[in-house]
């Protein structure tokens, strides 16, 4: 994909505003670990790897601009609470002391990463697929290439024919505005479906795969990723379809022992009772606006990192290749 999600210019930090797109690409300069870390909150950059890499970048902005380190990584890491990548790329760059290189290596391994996470994955999806994928997980959520749809991108630049179908996403529409966005500059078949619909094409037989990203990644396999997505888990399952997780190593969390120890986010109510502004719910309704819901490890087929393809127990798969051990 032609357009960066993340770059860096004139020792600035420059990150393509996803909230406008597709309908116009505009990016929206940060020279403070504030800024990013306001850019973060209002879902500028969004998506676990970016927001990690952006974090990393606004502590170098910290450092440059002789801001308090620590002030800067605690504003950073309370942005948002479900991603660990957040957490982790802070933590590791106040080991740097924030220096610049560190981060603009973050960025190039997530994207070394992303296309390992690719190649393993397109091993698991035949010469003909159409596969179901859920928010995005994309070029637009990583530092580049993306991780469920680095799978997608890889498995066609195999030559394998891959249909990809994709749900809005609601509230937020993620996959309507930028999944399906993405796939389109790409020249990959795309096919967008609200997230009410996915059951009926299960039921038709349509997918043989789901690949869905993921926010954080428990010690046991549960993994946390954008509402809806345990839905599709189950339906994956009642169906016997393969469900599988595309993520880099730095969403595990082996500090998190399963999936009610992570914190969900919840997000404004405004998101959920208007669409661009306009209201479509009555005045004063309750609202529940969970950003992220929790998929458990036994309805996980298989969880594709950087560093290969896991497969339960997890426990045992997750903690060796956490520790530097491939396993595929």
């Amino acid at each position: 994909m032609s357009v960066e999600p993340i770059r860096w210019r004139d020792d600035a930090l420059e990150l393509l505003d996803q909230r406008r797109l597709p309908r116009e690409a505009v990016y929206v300069t940060c020279r403070s670990a504030s800024e990013v870390a306001a850019a973060i909150r209002d879902m500028v950059v969004r998506g676990a790897p970016a927001i990690g890499v952006a974090a990393a970048f606004g502590m170098a902005l910290a450092v440059r601009r002789g801001d308090s380190l620590d002030a800067a990584a605690n504003e950073l890491r309370s942005a948002r609470p479900t991603a660990i990548n957040l957490a982790w790329a802070v933590d590791r760059m106040l080991r740097a002391r924030g220096n610049l290189a560190e981060a603009q290596a973050m960025f190039r391994e997530d994207v070394e990463g992303n296309h390992r996470i690719g190649r393993f994955g397109a091993e698991l999806l035949g010469r003909s697929a159409t596969v179901l994928t859920h928010c995005n997980a994309g070029a637009l959520a990583t530092a580049g290439y993306g991780t469920a749809l680095g799978v997608i991108r890889s498995a066609v630049e195999q030559g394998k024919e891959i249909a990809v179908f994709a749900d809005e996403t609601r509230p937020y529409l993620q996959g309507a505005r930028l999944t399906a966005w993405e796939l389109q500059q790409d020249g990959i078949d795309v096919t967008l479906i609200t997230d009410s619909m996915a059951g009926h094409f299960f039921q038709q037989r349509k997918f043989d795969a789901v690949f869905v990203g993921a926010d954080r990644i428990a010690a046991n396999g549960d993994t946390a990723n954008k509402i809806g997505t345990y839905t599709l888990a189950v339906l994956a399952n009642a169906h016997q379809i393969p469900f599988y997780v595309a993520a880099p190593i730095s969403t595990v969390d082996l500090a998190t022992p399963n999936g009610a120890a992570i914190p969900i986010e919840e997000r404004s109510a405004r998101e959920v009772t208007e669409i661009g502004g306009t209201r479509i719910a009555p005045e004063g309704v309750a609202v529940r606006h969970p950003a992220f819901d929790v998929t458990p490890a036994r309805l996980i087929t298989a969880i594709v990192t950087d560093r290969g393809v896991l497969r339960a127990p997890y426990e045992q798969s997750l903690r060796r290749s956490a520790s530097g051990d491939t396993d595929r």
